[in-house]
């Protein structure tokens, strides 16, 4: 769905914000590009620190983003900085958004607003410094069908589940019955020798992973509603890094390419056959865009896995957490993850590298493509 705001002057744009981001940014630098009078989503980057990039790497990474947007010929520019009250002379970042207009009119691009938001007051970088206006101009949010309300800030949502102790403890006995039949489901995971025959509900759980697409898909339907087991087959084949991939691309897709991702990661493994790169282009970002109501799904089945498992599996959910965020448009979202997984595992290769992706301030390729 597009969200569809209307603005008739700075302080209507500024309550259109945290509609058009999903939350109310902190310590934040926000652009919204514009084709004509329609803005065309948000942008949203994190204020930079002393010891980040100078003003002028910073504008040239934010307009260069922007530019990538369809169409775009205008934009708009939101500087949120909460702890810093708006004083006489110049307003703070003053020189950071110098260099951001000026970057984007090298860029052919119009600048229609650029404001500033701090210390409970707000400002218009482009006119004379006097009194500070109160937020109490800015009107609230518009109702947008659909829309609950932003979240209080860019952070929100990271927050796991409470499923309770006793469905976290369910699911680590049924864990240990799993991987005596699958093997270890983390790195720090030791196999425990034992005589004991092996759970039946276990057997099956496995068996499940015979036909492991149709099993990543089964756990679409009911993401709140796994049986122990299955939750467990499923923290076992997040930490296995090629059935993981798997997930991810199905996931992003269909149940098609699904199959398709199984077989070129055992054709890999098995004969170092290459992946094709409609498959392995999704792990990067390219491709069509996802369904976004798929995504979310998605995540929210990762995350209440997340809650489920014991610590020490916690690494390969985690990451997988993490890119479903960054597929997702949610940067901020992902590197919260990645903490938390390189936290469990400090050598998981694929949050090493998904690292660097959000980092480096990379979004997907699809985030700037229209959805089908």
């Amino acid at each position: 769905m597009t969200t569809i705001v209307h603005a008739a002057g700075a302080a209507e744009l500024l309550a259109a914000i945290p509609v058009l981001t999903g939350f109310t940014p902190r310590d934040s630098v926000v652009l919204l590009p514009f084709r004509g009078t329609r803005t065309a989503g948000a942008l949203r980057f994190d204020l930079p620190a002393a010891s980040g990039p100078t003003a002028a790497e910073f504008a040239a990474t934010a307009i260069g983003l922007a530019c990538r947007v369809p169409d775009t010929d205008a934009l708009a520019i939101a500087v949120y900085a909460d702890r810093a009250p708006i004083e006489s002379g110049a307003l703070p970042a003053a020189t950071l958004v110098e260099e951001l207009v000026g970057r984007a009119k090298a860029c052919e691009l119009r600048v229609v607003e650029a404001l500033f938001v701090g210390g409970g007051s707000w400002a218009d970088y482009r006119e004379p410094i006097s009194a500070p206006r109160p937020m109490t101009e800015v009107p609230p949010p518009p109702s947008v069908p659909g829309f609950a309300g932003p979240a209080p800030d860019q952070f929100s949502g990271t927050e796991l589940p409470s499923p309770g102790l006793f469905a976290a403890e369910s699911v680590g006995r049924a864990l240990l019955a799993v991987e005596r039949v699958l093997g270890p489901a983390g790195p720090k995971r030791r196999p425990s020798p034992t005589t004991e025959r092996a759970d039946p509900r276990a057997q099956e759980a496995a068996q499940l992973l015979d036909d492991l697409p149709s099993f990543l898909e089964e756990v679409l339907d009911s993401p709140e509603a796994l049986s122990p087991f299955a939750t467990a087959a499923l923290v076992w084949v997040l930490n296995r890094p090629a059935l993981r991939d798997v997930a991810l691309v199905q996931w992003a897709s269909s149940i098609d390419r699904g199959d398709r991702a199984l077989a070129a990661q055992l054709g890999h493994g098995l004969r170092g056959s290459a992946v094709p790169s409609d498959i392995g282009g999704i792990l990067i970002g390219d491709g069509p865009r996802p369904d976004s109501d798929r995504l979310g799904v998605a995540l929210t089945l990762v995350r209440r896995t997340i809650a489920l498992a014991p610590r020490e599996t916690r690494g390969g959910p985690f990451a997988a957490a993490a890119w479903l965020s960054w597929a997702c448009g949610r940067s901020t979202h992902a590197a919260r993850y990645l903490d938390q997984a390189q936290a469990v595992d400090p050598q998981l290769t694929f949050a090493q590298l998904l690292r660097a992706v959000v980092d480096a301030g990379m979004l997907p390729r699809w985030s700037f493509r229209a959805a089908a």
